[in-house]
């Protein structure tokens, strides 16, 4: 199974960076290149173990669906997100959040598995590898800068004491 790995340094509080990860309204922001939308699910604010949402997105021109699931969270270092249902065999996103000197050593390790036995590996490697990668890229960028901005009170504001 392919596995990317991702660490983004952001200086900013950890429980930021967490809750930003975890923002469907952040979420929606950072990919709206794809169109991507909410479907079904938890529809804003922070999700929580248990959770699912359904994302909509346009990728390679097609109209995908995702469901995910927050399968694992221990709030502010460490959360899973798993596909419960949509185009790969298998797909599995940890996320974990170091304090550091600096701030936040945010880790993204994402697991997946296309359909299509050897057909789907070439893909992987050939096409879907790199893109996932630049895509995850993208979005941990966007999270570090709403974290470091300090924009982050505008979209966590609704879920913040």
């Amino acid at each position: 199974m392919p596995q990317i790995i991702l660490e983004t340094p952001i200086a900013a509080p950890i429980e930021v960076c967490y809750d930003l990860a975890l923002s469907v309204d952040l979420h929606q922001l950072s990919t709206a290149h794809t169109h991507e939308h909410i479907v079904a699910g938890v529809k804003q604010g922070i999700m929580q173990l248990g959770d699912t949402v359904t994302w909509r997105a346009r990728h390679f021109g097609i109209w995908l669906q995702l469901t995910s699931k927050i399968t694992a969270a221990h709030r502010p270092t460490y959360f899973v997100d798993q596909m419960e249902k949509g185009p790969f065999s298998a797909l599995r996103h940890e996320h974990y959040f170091t304090e550091t000197q600096q701030g936040v050593l945010m880790k993204d390790v994402f697991m997946f598995r296309s359909p299509f036995g050897i057909l789907g590996k070439i893909v992987d490697s050939l096409i879907l590898e790199n893109y996932l990668k630049r895509f995850l890229a993208e979005r941990n960028g966007y999270i570090k800068e709403i974290a470091e901005s300090g924009r982050w009170k505008e979209i966590l504001s609704h879920t913040q004491d």
